[in-house]
């Protein structure tokens, strides 16, 4: 998907997760009080009709970048796989008893931190500024109890998986938001209706059954 934009420490942003929800476009709410949207914008073929979408970040209301030429195929795959993720059958599930940390494995990624999902530039020629769009599976611990070394058997380490969204701007500027599965499969689910109202359905890809 090209270069990545320049290795700017995101800030560190809220794990409040979307806001607007059901809006129809992606929107974080990033720690600073700023909100990023991430909006799908269609791709027509010669004759004008919708067949793809390219997504525009905008930042407080303005640009801030435009990344992911044709993905939107790529995100209907990816909500699909976090509902099924999700599921009380799932294999997620005998790992994780919470829902809100099962995710799809990325297979195969070694990485500690596993990619979801990673979109730099709109377009191949486009340069490195443009944008990036990057979303990585983190897992932590959080001991739950006594601190005193001696009452550690009254405690427990709390593990938790979380969707860690990095975007940066075409200044190399950067933002971060921290997502709940709950609130991922949220966010997706709002990129692709605004996609749908925007011409590019992939009804035909969710409509088929968790693999």
């Amino acid at each position: 998907m090209g270069t990545a934009c320049p290795n700017v420490p995101p800030e560190v942003a809220s794990a409040r997760g979307p806001e607007g929800a059901g809006n129809g476009v992606g929107r974080l709410r990033c720690l600073d009080g700023t909100s990023l949207a991430v909006v799908p914008v269609p791709s027509r073929d010669r004759g004008g009709t919708p067949f793809e979408v390219t997504l525009e970040l905008r930042r407080d209301g303005d640009s801030f970048g435009a990344v992911g030429q044709r993905c939107g195929y790529f995100l209907a795959g990816l909500a699909e796989r976090v509902a099924a993720a999700r599921a009380e059958d799932s294999p997620q599930a005998a790992r994780w008893p919470d829902p809100d940390d099962r995710f799809p494995d990325p297979s195969p990624d070694p990485a500690p931190e596993p990619e979801l999902f990673a979109f730099r530039y709109r377009d191949r020629g486009d340069l490195a500024s443009t944008g990036e769009l990057r979303c990585t599976l983190r897992t932590s611990s959080t001991w739950i109890g006594p601190q005193e070394p001696d009452r550690a058997a009254d405690g427990r380490w709390r593990v938790a998986r979380r969707a860690v969204i990095d975007a940066w701007g075409a200044g190399g500027r950067g933002v971060r938001a921290v997502l709940t599965s709950a609130e991922l499969a949220r966010f997706l689910g709002d990129l692709l209706a605004e996609a749908e109202r925007a011409g590019a359905s992939y009804r035909d890809l969710l409509s088929r059954p968790p693999r």
